[in-house]
Order: C-alpha cells, then sequence, then structure tokens
C-alpha cells in the first residue's frame, strides 16, 4: 500500500483540482445569471443542460475510451471542459441563455468523462485489503473540493474574466498530477443499464430515494447560489451558505448512515424526509431573516439530505445478493442523475411563481413526497432482518467507474468503514 501512496495522491488531487472548478463554476454561473435578471426557469434551464449532459457522457464517454485510451481521452475532455469554461469575454457580451446551456451540456459531457478516467484509476490502484479507504478518501475528498469552490467567487471581480480564468487554470491543473504518474491502464467501463421496471421491483423506496435525493442536490448546487443572493446574502454570505450545506452533507452521512445500519433504513429515510422538509420550511420563512441563522440551518439540512441518496443505495444492497451491486446501483446512479436534470428548472419555475425564497418550499414539498411514499412502504412491507444487512457507504452521484469502488461489491474484502 505505501508505494501506492504517491500515484493514488496524484489522483486524489487531480480529483479535488477538478471538483473545486465545478463547484465554483456552478455558484458562479448562478451569480451571474441573477446579475443577468435571467428568470429562474430560464437559469433552471441552464443549470439543468449540465447534468443532461453527465446523463449523455455515461453512455458517450465510455465508448470514446475504449476507441482512443484513457489518458487521450483524460487530456481531450480536460482541455475541452476547460474550453467550455473560459469564455469570460462570450459569457460578458453575449449574455445568452441558449449559448450558455450548450456551454454547460458540453461541460457536463467531458466532466463526466474525466470522473471516469480518475474513478477508473482509482479501482485500479486500489488494494483489495485497502478498497475501503480509498473510496473513502475519495468521497471526503469530492465533498470538501466541491465546499472550497464555492468560497473561490470571492476571488476577483465576480462580473469580470478572473473568475472564469481561474476555473479554466483549475481545470488545467487537474491534468499534470494525472498524466504524470504513472498508471496501468485500467478496463474500460461499460455504461449503466437502467431498468426501471426491474429497480421498482426490488425497491419502490430506493428508487424514489434516488430520484428525489438527484432533484434535491441539483437544485440546490444549481439554484443555490440564486436563492441566497435574491433574499439579500452578501458574496461572502452566499459562498459560506453554499459550503457550510455541503460540508453538512459530508460530515453527517457517517453517524447517520452508522445508525441506519442498526435501524430500518426506511423508518430513517422517513426520519430524514420529515426533518428535512420541517427544516426546509423554516428556511422559507427565514429567508429574509438572518445570514447566520440561514448558514446553521442548512448545515444541518444538508447533514440531512446529502445523505438521501446513499441510504436509498443501502436500502437496495439489503435485498440484493452483492453480485448484483454494480448492475442495480448503476441503474441508481442514472435514476439520481436524471433527478438532477429535472430539479433546477422545476426549482426555477417555482421560484418564478412564488419568488426566490420558495426555492426552500420545493425543498419542503418534495421531501415530504418522499415521507409520504416512505410511509406507505414501510406498511406495505416488513423490513429487512439485521442480519442480512450490509454497511453504509458514503455516496455521491459520481459515475458508473466510482461503483466499481464501493467496498460492498467485494464482501471477501471485509465490510465497509464507516
Amino acid at each position: 500500500m505505501q508505494g501506492l501512496l504517491i500515484p493514488l495522491s496524484s489522483l486524489l488531487s487531480g480529483a479535488g483540482l477538478l471538483v473545486v472548478g465545478v463547484g465554483l463554476l456552478f455558484s458562479l454561473l448562478g451569480l451571474r445569471a441573477g446579475l443577468a435578471e435571467f428568470s429562474g426557469l430560464v437559469t433552471g434551464l441552464i443549470m439543468s443542460a449540465y447534468f443532461s449532459g453527465y446523463i449523455l457522457g455515461t453512455y458517450v464517454c465510455p465508448a470514446v475510451i475504449r476507441h482512443v485510451g484513457h489518458i487521450r481521452a483524460f487530456a481531450a475532455m480536460a482541455s475541452l471542459a476547460s474550453l467550455a469554461s473560459t469564455m469570460p469575454l462570450l459569457h460578458a457580451l453575449w449574455v445568452d441563455p441558449w449559448f450558455w446551456g450548450l456551454l454547460r451540456l458540453v461541460t457536463g459531457v467531458c466532466l463526466v468523462g474525466l470522473y471516469i478516467v480518475i474513478e477508473s484509476w482509482l479501482n485500479t490502484l486500489a488494494p483489495s485489503h485497502g478498497r475501503g479507504k480509498v473510496f473513502a478518501a475519495y468521497m471526503a475528498v469530492t465533498f470538501v473540493a466541491l465546499a472550497l469552490g464555492q468560497w473561490l467567487i470571492l476571488v476577483g471581480d465576480k462580473l469580470g474574466f478572473v473568475p472564469f480564468a481561474l476555473i479554466s487554470v483549475l481545470f488545467s491543473f487537474a491534468l499534470l498530477p494525472i498524466t504524470l504518474t504513472r498508471v496501468a491502464e485500467p478496463v474500460s467501463v461499460s455504461p449503466p443499464r437502467l431498468g426501471l421496471r426491474r429497480l421498482y421491483e426490488i425497491s419502490p423506496l430506493g428508487l424514489a430515494g434516488a430520484v428525489v435525493s438527484g432533484m434535491l442536490n441539483g437544485a440546490f448546487l444549481g439554484m443555490g447560489a440564486v436563492y441566497a443572493q435574491a433574499v439579500g446574502f452578501t458574496d461572502a454570505g452566499v459562498a459560506t451558505f453554499m459550503a457550510a450545506t455541503i460540508l453538512g452533507g459530508a460530515v453527517f452521512q457517517w453517524p447517520l448512515g452508522h445508525f441506519s445500519d442498526s435501524h430500518d433504513r426506511r423508518h430513517v429515510m422517513l426520519s430524514v424526509c420529515i426533518g428535512g422538509a420541517a427544516l426546509a420550511l423554516l428556511g422559507f420563512f427565514l429567508s429574509r431573516g438572518s445570514e447566520q441563522a440561514l448558514i446553521a440551518l442548512g448545515i444541518v439540512y444538508g447533514g440531512l439530505v446529502f445523505a438521501l441518496y446513499g441510504l436509498s443505495v443501502a436500502h437496495v444492497n439489503d435485498l440484493i445478493d452483492a453480485s448484483r451491486l454494480l448492475e442495480v446501483t448503476g441503474g441508481l446512479l442514472l435514476l439520481h442523475g436524471t433527478g438532477a436534470a429535472f430539479g433546477p428548472t422545476v426549482a426555477g419555475a417555482l421560484m418564478d411563481a412564488l419568488g426566490p425564497a420558495s426555492l426552500m418550499l420545493y425543498f419542503a414539498l418534495v421531501l415530504a413526497a418522499l415521507a409520504v411514499f416512505a410511509a406507505w412502504r414501510i406498511r406495505a412491507k416488513p423490513a429487512v432482518p439485521e442480519s442480512e444487512k450490509s454497511g453504509y457507504v458514503v455516496m455521491s452521484g459520481s459515475s458508473p467507474a466510482v461503483l466499481q469502488m464501493d467496498p460492498r461489491a467485494h464482501p471477501e474484502d471485509g465490510p465497509p468503514p464507516h
């Protein structure tokens, strides 16, 4: 394991730089769209284009990688993603939502390709006895980097060239530690298969949870900065609100997931939905109140809601054989991405109709709907016996390649860490 520390560190640092740029780009475009007086629906459509590109990329990028190899595919996708995010003069001089949406679509396709390459290499390097640790480190880097990216909106004038140039620099520097590392060519990743009927037969609640978590997280990442700016936050307040919510989602997943290992996960999901809906409703009424109060609320809200996807995957995993985990969770990942593609658009339309603060109302309504469905499923079917449950693993909606690192897919390696 010690001999692998340098290449593993290089891949993780490259992934971190990439995600920092992604986090900055989400918030920066949200703020720029608000200043350009785009409607909530138009802004939501622009943000949804990224997640649409993500879904498209899960099918297109594996074919490209198989054709030209991982290194060439990574370099090409990084260059194209950098180009799409570094057109500050065009963003400033040509404020056109169709053009911005096209850039987001292209960026989504390219970035999922980059994630596939990085995660494939990590999976190749990770020894069987240390797979869980590598997976946990990657998840931690992802959440922390996404949060750090929010604070970079404070660097330079958000109306000018600097933030877009910084994103380009981050994407470009992400290439260096990866392309300079000697890593064996990994096995190519196949696109996940989405069998809705089979997924619903296995776990209706797991399917619904994957979609809803995407709708919530996509809307937060795409419209959270728009909401904070519109209700009067300072730029520092916007950055702190976004980052604190993301970090809350990272920190609270471990204890919440550990608790679900010894309790009926459906009850945990129901409690998460009720608690998250109550917090979001409170946030709706506090939207014109104190920044500090909403930031504190965001920490707890993120701690609950960012765990929903992991809880959904864990619940489905409790119901299947470990040999089917990659197949089933690949479908859940696509459902999560599909929900994320719809979330910003639906939230933006509601914000147009009821005002910017209604983003919180959107969160509350979506969570309340899932809570009702969870309560029905609890009554319809008995709980999974504790002896048949697997361990919870912190998850985020990344790429199909990351599923290969899930330690639950390799039970011979031992239980996953918490």
